[in-house]
């Protein structure tokens, strides 16, 4: 279960369902989650020595918690990644066509509601990418309703999507702060980087102050702006601040103060100049006294957009050991780099490599704030509390994973194994899709313990295991659920 041992007392109560909103106090933390987009595992040196890329204020950040080695997006794309964070379901359970409606279903509770309910005060900064009712009707002066401040965020700075999908434009509340009554045209990188990468983006209605180099500083400038506001509040309520980053995603676009002469070109510039973004947030928690009363949770929404010849020109692994990349159901395109630190609780310096996925924030939270979730909430969400505590439970708190791939296919895990039922990477990466041969093995049995980098097939030689988990994937199907009911 990972190289901690510190076993820490339990929190004490802090208050039950029904009970008034409480105070913040020590027993209940602020909390903090930043969400990167695109960073690959490898991309940390916390998570990859060999490491071509630096990026030391996330480093230090994962020197005084925990470092997370087995975690996993439940979607290796942005959407249903980012469903599955904010509402502990797994995504393939729900409808996703973001550009025609809002994902997240009316009534719905997400993590933000959950601590909304528990007197926290909530706001997200950055990217939203979960749709808006209607779809994104920036023509009219009508509200944008089915967003953040309509999913449990009393406050919402930032854009629709990604930062290479239009239209361009910033978001406060539920309106646009000025309408994309312009238009900037498709932006293609020049070689070596493919078509879609580089300062990639695509052309489409933009506003007047929209400038996408000033878009990344923007998102650390109203999150310190938001912890600032929080610090110097009268009213001594807990807050929940989610930051999320619109990279290292495309347009790769770093400040020129940033090398881009390095090993790893444009790229290493641009990782670089994210951590210094999240330096500064992390920073700013030290400079308003509140790193002591802040749990920070740092990961990725799914792995990186790197190709075998970016790793061959670079000599730089952006997935880290792992197979494939974003979009993939081999283990680059979900496997993501998860830290937690929580002062005096999470035990600084350590690493966990106990199975988890950041679905599980839902349960974990709920936790934190003593909530009974109801069974048609967090569905497949587990409570990884005792091990953000540093505690090593004598099983397994999660046994199971199902994540999705950007083409729809499923890959279960369970223990070491893990089933792919189908041929190919299913996502972005060559081969997407192989027919099977005469006599040859219709999916993809891999065995982690032994093979993480996923290069032998193990499917034609254990039936029993591949049985297994079919038909746990099955079940999972018809369940609804993954979560026991209470």
């Amino acid at each position: 279960m990972g190289t901690m041992v510190l076993l820490l007392s339990a929190l004490p109560a802090i208050g039950g369902v029904g009970d008034p909103p409480l105070p913040r106090s020590p027993d209940r933390p602020h909390v903090l989650l930043i969400l990167l987009d695109d960073l690959g595992y490898g991309d940390l040196g916390c998570f990859n020595p060999d490491a071509r890329t630096r990026t030391p204020h996330i480093d230090r950040l994962a020197a005084e918690g925990i470092r997370f080695t087995d975690a996993h997006a439940p979607g290796s794309v942005c959407v249903p990644s980012r469903y599955g964070l904010l509402t502990g379901r797994y995504p393939w359970r729900a409808e996703l066509s973001w550009t025609e409606r809002a994902v997240i279903e009316p009534g719905r509770k997400t993590i933000a509601s959950i601590l909304q309910e528990a007197g926290y005060a909530t706001s997200l900064v950055g990217k939203w990418h979960q749709g808006f009712d209607g779809g994104i009707d920036f023509a009219s002066d009508a509200p944008l309703s089915g967003g953040p401040v309509d999913r449990g965020f009393d406050a919402f700075f930032g854009m629709h999507a990604s930062l290479d999908i239009p239209p361009y434009f910033f978001i406060r509340g539920n309106r646009a702060v000025a309408a994309p009554s312009g238009t900037i045209a498709d932006h293609v990188s020049p070689e070596p980087w493919t078509r879609i990468q580089g300062a990639f983006w695509r052309g489409g209605p933009i506003s007047p102050d929209f400038r996408m180099a000033e878009v990344l500083p923007r998102f650390a400038d109203e999150a310190v702006s938001e912890l600032t506001r929080r610090a110097e509040s009268a009213a001594d309520r807990p807050f929940f601040l989610e930051l999320a980053l619109t990279a290292p995603h495309t347009p790769w676009l770093p400040s020129p103060r940033f090398e881009t002469d390095g090993p790893t070109g444009l790229y290493g510039a641009f990782v670089a100049n994210v951590d210094a973004e999240v330096g500064r947030v992390l920073d700013a928690l030290d400079r308003l006294g509140l790193r002591d009363s802040t749990l920070v949770v740092l990961a990725s929404d799914n792995g990186p957009v790197w190709y075998p010849k970016d790793v061959d020109r670079t000599e730089h692994r952006a997935a880290g050991p792992f197979r494939g990349m974003k979009g993939d159901a081999w283990e680059g395109g979900h496997r993501i780099p998860l830290i937690v630190r929580w002062p005096g609780i999470a035990p600084a310096g350590t690493s966990c490599d106990a199975l988890c996925c950041f679905t599980d924030l839902m349960a974990t939270l709920a936790a934190l704030v003593r909530l009974d979730l109801p069974d048609d909430a967090g569905e497949d969400s587990v409570n990884l509390l005792p091990l953000w505590r540093g505690e090593v439970p004598e099983r397994p708190i999660r046994e199971s994973l199902v994540v999705q791939s950007s083409s729809g296919v499923l890959a279960v895990r369970q223990g070491d194994w893990v089933l792919i039922p189908s041929l190919g990477s299913g996502g972005f990466s060559d081969p997407r899709r192989v027919p099977p041969e005469p006599g040859g093995p219709t999916g993809q049995l891999y065995d982690l313990s032994t093979d993480p980098g996923q290069q032998h097939n193990r499917f034609l030689d254990r039936p029993d295991v591949v049985a297994r988990l079919s038909s746990l994937l099955d079940r999972l199907r018809q369940d609804g659920r993954s979560r026991p009911r209470e």
